[in-house]
């Protein structure tokens, strides 16, 4: 039948339709779609276009065909990515597409403009804004049906297609206001909650992508046929891949026939063209084939709809690069895909701050991570850090080999820690030994630069020392490097006044020591001077006779800066001016002088009501929060302390074994100490693994997103999302309640 004879029963049997509206629909349609669809199709979708309206930017008809499945018209305005959209809600609803047929109508005004507004998308988030369509066509839109399948385990309700409409139309809506990445994140989200119910770890992989293009005269586009076998997901990835490199979808035609996928999509490139380039093509191929196979990882992941994102983002940076077969073997592997899926699903600041940054490495280090051990000795550390600095011949060449080796130490440690779960004490260990030899050489490295000249090496007499978890070796991600610069006393002058040039010295070598260690982050091995001698008020240096002034029972010091000096530990420097301080800091914190338990226990409570909004859980300062057991620890420490020297222990699980072994603590108070910390202490560095910050450890809100992949995070999933949240939740909070119970019934008999 002819366009006009077809056009003329339309008009017969819709005719409360308006004239304008059919006849706009039959010139701007694909002439495919016309051969392909039946004359009560034709009519559905002029009914779907009618509805259309800028607050309702899509319409959506739906018909059961059997008991599990249906045929899905969608008519919406075209957006930017919105096939991808539409593939991964259906994916999310448990629909698996066994058949489609996708058009897009042609260009509004005139030919000539050859979808230009399509293809302003060279950076696809940063595309003009739609305008509000004047006219039904004002603006491009699409005819999509689809034959789905609901998989077993999912039902397609009455209610669960309504809740489909209302999720399509609100995506469509971010689409409209260009918020892609939400709208992208929001489909993952559902997605990828919904596959890992049907996911089975135990398949074989998936086998590999056939593509094949062609570039016929007689059409604008070019025709991808893709042959596969069918896994969920993957046309959703691989129609987000083509989005991202700014590829234009024009219409589909996709078949499923038993396990196998045949899809033919018609493209244009990201200037309106053909793919003609032979590396463009080769780009897709590559792409189509690591996504398919990164697609049966993504469960996985933690937050798999992150994964998914930046694996894509990846293979953008991949794949401008000169491929290598060794590159492209690596990425092949299983191993290294499901590794990759758990670090790209970590978090947005681990792939902004370590894994984009480091694309270099990445898969250099996917080969070679689990060589050697995850703890290197000190002496391993500075042989290596000091081949690197003696090639270095300029002061800027070290510091930059010197915080190089930092960065990459802290990769390898970092990737390692997550693809393997270490052990918090061997992942604050290699943390810990890391820190101190870089702290060690930037010592050396800045009084080279300030050391006067003709003076002797021995002159420079000035030791590190570290406080917090530095001092403590419980380095955790994120955690800061607290130390404390402590020289030499002056000799005295004729005068017997200090030497001011001594003095202005090291005053001068502790500033330029800063300047030799860049954080990347705050928080990211972030140099805390503050717990100094009268705080950022004092000198960055202070002597020896300074530091046995200020901290002693006459000294100034406050009374948690006795309980802040049980985790003093010497790092680098000068070793008879660390074993004195050493010396020194025994006979304050363990000295004589009474330990004002209840000054403690009131500061403690201050904390809790002045560091922590109400109603919110702080993993740290709250109730049951990781002070508590610290606390618990220290303040045995210095009531037993003067007596009792197996317990002067800088490292709180050494401290709870030595209370312990000395009866200060009961068998069964040592392994819920024990387990109570490491529990803090993992919930922590998950906190600013997500968040990317070391100060923000406040509990996520209860039913959040957030909550729900911290709890993956922790190893605390199942195929149940929001139920194993609030399991992890619940966990959680019981546990901190108990955690406080212990503390303040510890000390009830000493506040009694």
């Amino acid at each position: 039948m002819d366009s006009s004879a077809l056009l003329e029963q339309v008009q017969q049997r819709a005719p409360h339709l308006a004239p304008t509206l059919v006849q706009d629909f039959f010139s701007q349609m694909d002439p495919d779609y016309f051969e392909q669809s039946p004359l009560e199709t034709i009519l559905e979708h002029l009914e779907l276009t009618a509805q259309l309206t800028f607050e309702q930017p899509c319409s959506v008809a739906i018909n059961t065909l059997s008991s599990k499945q249906y045929q899905i018209h969608i008519v919406a305005y075209d957006y930017f990515s919105e096939f991808a959209t539409f593939c991964g809600v259906l994916a999310s609803f448990g629909l698996d597409i066994r058949e489609a047929a996708i058009f897009t109508s042609r260009e509004i005004d005139s030919p000539s403009k050859s979808n230009t507004t399509a293809f302003k998308k060279q950076n696809p988030w940063k595309h003009l804004s739609p305008k509000r369509p004047t006219s039904k066509f004002s603006r491009k839109f699409v005819v999509d049906v689809f034959r789905v399948q609901a998989l077993k385990g999912f039902s397609f309700d009455a209610s669960a297609q309504q809740e489909f409409k209302n999720k399509l139309t609100s995506l469509l809506r971010l689409l409209q206001k260009n918020h892609l990445r939400q709208a992208r994140r929001l489909v993952n989200r559902g997605l990828i909650e919904n596959l890992s119910h049907t996911h089975n770890k135990t398949s074989e992989l998936v086998h590999p992508v056939h593509i094949t293009f062609s570039n016929p005269a007689s059409s604008p586009d070019t025709v991808l046929d893709i042959r596969s076998t069918d896994t969920p997901a993957f046309l959703y990835a691989f129609a987000n891949a083509l989005a991202m490199r700014g590829i234009y979808l024009v219409k589909a035609k996709i078949e499923v026939k038993g396990h196998q996928v045949f899809n033919r999509l018609y493209v244009r490139g990201r200037q309106g063209g053909k793919l003609q380039s032979q590396a463009e093509q080769q780009e897709l191929r590559t792409a189509a084939a690591l996504l398919k196979e990164f697609t049966y990882y993504l469960s996985w992941a933690p937050d798999p709809g992150k994964a998914l994102d930046h694996f894509d983002q990846f293979l953008d940076q991949l794949l401008e690069e000169p491929q290598k077969t060794s590159t492209l073997s690596t990425l092949g592997k299983a191993s290294t895909l499901e590794h990759l899926a758990q670090l790209f699903g970590s978090s947005d600041y681990i792939w902004e701050d370590l894994l984009r940054r480091q694309h270099d490495n990445l898969l250099p280090m996917m080969r070679q991570f689990k060589k050697g051990p995850l703890v290197r000795s000190k002496a391993v550390l500075e042989k290596a850090l000091t081949a690197r600095l003696l090639e270095a011949k300029s002061i800027s060449k070290k510091k930059q080999e010197l915080n190089r080796f930092k960065d990459e130490e802290l990769f390898r440690i970092d990737m390692r820690h997550l693809l393997e779960t270490s052990s918090l004490p061997d992942f604050s260990k290699a943390l810990t030994n890391l820190a101190d030899v870089i702290l060690g050489q930037a010592l050396e490295q800045s009084y080279q630069v300030i050391r006067p000249k003709g003076s002797k090496a021995n002159e420079g007499s000035m030791a590190i020392f570290g406080l917090g978890k530095l001092g403590g070796g419980e380095l955790g991600y994120a955690s800061d490097i607290e130390i404390l610069f402590v020289y030499a006393n002056a000799k005295p002058s004729s005068s017997r006044q200090p030497s001011k040039v001594s003095t202005d010295f090291y005053e001068r070598w502790s500033q330029e020591f800063l300047q030799w260690i860049e954080a990347k982050q705050e928080g990211i091995f972030h140099i805390d001077t503050r717990l100094r001698p009268n705080g950022d008020k004092g000198t960055l240096a202070n002597s020896l006779g300074e530091i046995q002034q200020y901290y002693s029972a006459e000294g100034r010091s406050a009374p948690f800066e006795r309980q802040a000096f049980i985790k003093l530990r010497f790092v680098a420097g000068n070793p008879a001016l660390g074993k004195a301080v050493d010396t020194h800091q025994k006979i304050f914190v363990y000295g004589e002088e009474p330990w004002d338990l209840q000054a403690a226990l009131h500061l403690r409570q201050r904390q809790m009501t002045e560091l922590v909004t109400p109603g919110t859980t702080h993993v740290k300062y709250g109730p049951g929060g990781l002070l508590d057991v610290e606390y618990l620890v220290q303040y045995l420490q210095l009531l037993h302390g003067h007596h009792d020297p197996s317990i002067r222990t800088p490292n709180t699980l050494e401290a709870i074994e030595q209370l312990c072994h000395v009866s200060f603590l009961s068998l069964s108070e040592r392994e819920a100490l024990r387990e109570d910390y490491l529990f803090l202490r993992q919930l922590i560095d998950g906190l600013r693994i997500v968040r990317g910050n070391a100060k923000d450890l406040v509990l996520p809100p209860s039913g959040s997103d957030e909550m729900v992949f911290l709890a993956r995070r922790l190893g605390m999933g199942s195929t149940d999302w929001q139920k194993s949240a609030k399991t992890f939740e619940h966990t959680t909070l019981e546990r901190m309640a108990k955690i406080h119970e212990r503390f303040l019934k510890h000390f009830s008999k000493n506040t009694a």
